[in-house]
């Protein structure tokens, strides 16, 4: 997987830490404009994070915990990518869960809808 972050966001390599740590292979990639892979990969607005990793086909947008991307990856859904506005304090790579629920969604052509709650 290729994560796409800006040269100055510490959390996105906390989040590149996190994945290594559930053993995906990352590889880094440092962008000044992150608007570009967004949009090549189909990415809307209101999915966007700080951060874009591309895997097997599919964008993964924001802290998304690596149930989500499994999820992702074992049922294969006809979607563009899966991701999480923002930059929720209990998500992966940002700080500790603390028993809020994290809303993943999918993103394709058709618009945004929830994918997964964890």
């Amino acid at each position: 997987m290729v994560v796409y972050r800006t040269p100055t966001c510490g959390c996105c390599k906390s989040y590149e830490d996190y994945l290594r740590k559930h053993d995906f292979d990352v590889q880094s990639e440092v962008r000044d404009d992150l608007t570009p892979i967004r949009s090549q990969n189909g990415v809307p607005s209101e999915a966007a994070s700080c951060h874009t990793v591309l895997l097997d086909g599919y964008a993964v947008e924001g802290h998304v915990p690596v149930e989500a991307i499994d999820k992702l990856l074992a049922e294969r859904p006809a979607v563009d990518g899966i991701g999480i506005p923002g930059m929720p304090t209990n998500a992966p790579g940002m700080g500790e869960p603390d028993g809020r629920p994290l809303e993943v969604l999918s993103f394709n052509d058709d618009g945004v809808a929830p994918f997964a709650t964890l």
